[in-house]
């Protein structure tokens, strides 16, 4: 077979180029650390490396669910707790006020009236934000919930929000569960059921009726008006806060003993809901406290996945570079001598 020099010199360019494109690769490797810098490099493996990313960006927006949720949770579990404490007071000032001992009428009328700043700051902590969002409000978190007068304009939804790929968490508790006693006994899920009790601009059907009148009928008022329903795993009815605030109030002002003495029963139901209230959220903060930590081990499992696919083994690289460096210029040394010749040598 004739060896032309055509031949020779295409041998010699496809060495050199060949050689110079794998020294290219590495040094670039080299500047990068990375050993798949385009898919053509390995094509499964920047598949998974795709993946693995997909899957990253997913942990990461759970991650920041579960931080949002956790916070409003946590909010919500605080401002329920202040109810709480509230409670706590107004028993005490009925307690103080049930007997003739060392309470007399101006006295309970005085108590009256702290009983009245109570019930407002329990609505103030019901319409409380966080963020732009009302915590107490269902599906209805750009509106206040609840009125001047304790009514309830929101509605009875639960907020799921996604904290993992099969799992969901509820993230706020409606004010018609924690100062209502409404559904109080249900379990943790997502409602779209509206109050009955409500039109459809949120409004009640009736307006309420004033507690006002003799002291004679606010016992009546106060065992059937708090009293939403009588099943309860802690007691024997859930309560309206409220309502339990403005009966105390009245029979302080009026100075009523059997309304006074009736409302430390309710107040205690009333505690037993808020606590039982606060209990979920406890539980959901425990759920999303395990989530986080879970999650955050997640992120950290599928970057060292990453990095095993991705990232190079800079002793092999090195190897690689200096051997493909030593290649190119042997290709180099051989070729000046392979292609020196010309005609014109040949005529001397």
């Amino acid at each position: 077979m004739r060896v032309a020099d055509k031949m020779n010199h295409r041998q010699v360019v496809h060495n050199l180029n060949k050689n110079r494109s794998e020294l290219s690769k590495f040094q670039n490797q080299a500047a990068l650390q990375k050993r798949i810098t385009k898919p053509s490099d390995d094509p499964l493996g920047a598949t998974r490396i795709l993946e693995t990313r997909t899957e990253a960006q997913g942990f990461d927006q759970f991650e920041k669910n579960i931080l949002s949720t956790k916070g409003f949770i946590e909010f919500s579990e605080q401002s329920i707790g202040e109810i709480g404490d509230l409670l706590i007071r107004a028993k005490e000032l009925a307690i103080q006020q049930a007997s003739d001992g060392a309470s007399g009428p101006e006295t309970r009328k005085m108590v009256g009236m702290e009983i009245r700043q109570i019930f407002e700051q329990m609505v103030n902590i019901g319409n409380r934000k966080f963020g732009d969002r009302y915590l107490f409000g269902g599906y209805k978190t750009l509106k206040a919930p609840f009125d001047l007068k304790g009514n309830y304009y929101g509605d009875d939804a639960e907020i799921e929000i996604p904290i993992d790929k099969d799992a969901k968490m509820v993230m706020n508790i409606p004010g018609s569960k924690v100062f209502l006693g409404k559904r109080i006994n249900d379990p943790i899920g997502s409602t779209k059921e509206i109050d009955p009790s409500l039109k459809e601009d949120g409004s009640p059907t009736e307006a309420p009726p004033e507690m006002r009148g003799p002291a004679s009928t606010l016992n009546e008022s106060l065992v059937d008006d708090p009293t939403v329903n009588d099943t309860g795993y802690w007691g024997p009815r859930s309560v309206n806060i409220f309502s339990t605030m403005r009966a105390l109030e009245i029979g302080l002002r009026t100075n009523d003993k059997s309304v006074i003495q009736n409302s430390i029963e309710f107040i205690d139901d009333g505690m037993n809901q808020i606590n039982l209230s606060r209990a979920e959220l406890g539980s959901r903060i425990s759920v999303l406290n395990t989530g986080l930590d879970t999650m955050q081990k997640l992120q950290v499992d599928s970057k060292v996945l990453e990095s095993n696919i991705e990232d190079v083994d800079m002793f092999e690289l090195v190897n690689n570079l200096n051997k493909t460096q030593n290649q190119l210029e042997a290709s180099l040394a051989t070729s000046g001598k392979l292609i020196q010749n010309s005609l014109l040598d040949f005529l001397r």
